[in-house]
């Protein structure tokens, strides 16, 4: 495992935003959805998640969730997402969300 220094670190804007809107991606090639989240002070933000496994759309409103918000746009296919959704796989592949334990203000950085 490669070593980084702190200053490595606190370049990466890990921020918690809270899910406003889930729709289907049909057009990924593996199942995914859209989120759309309000990630505060740094606007409304859209990403793409492979998480349809464990996740069903309704249950994501309103969930707090943490994610990459300062890495260039992706294409994916004719989406554009704006921050990576952050999570860990488990030994099946599948994602679980990075969430934060309790309720914080969104934009919060993790530090």
């Amino acid at each position: 495992m490669e070593q980084i220094q702190w200053r490595d670190f606190e370049k990466v804007e890990l921020r918690v935003g809270t899910v406003l809107a889930v729709e289907d991606f049909p057009e990924a090639k593996k199942p995914a959805y859209q989120l759309t989240v309000d990630f505060g002070e740094f606007g409304i933000m859209k990403s793409s998640a492979r998480i349809t496994e464990l996740y069903k759309k309704e249950d994501l409103i309103g969930k707090q969730i943490i994610g990459v918000i300062n890495f260039s746009a992706k294409k994916i296919g004719p989406f554009v997402s704006e921050f990576l959704t952050t999570g860990f796989y488990r030994e099946d592949g599948l994602v679980v969300l990075a969430i934060p334990e309790r309720p914080v203000p969104n934009g919060s950085k993790i530090g």
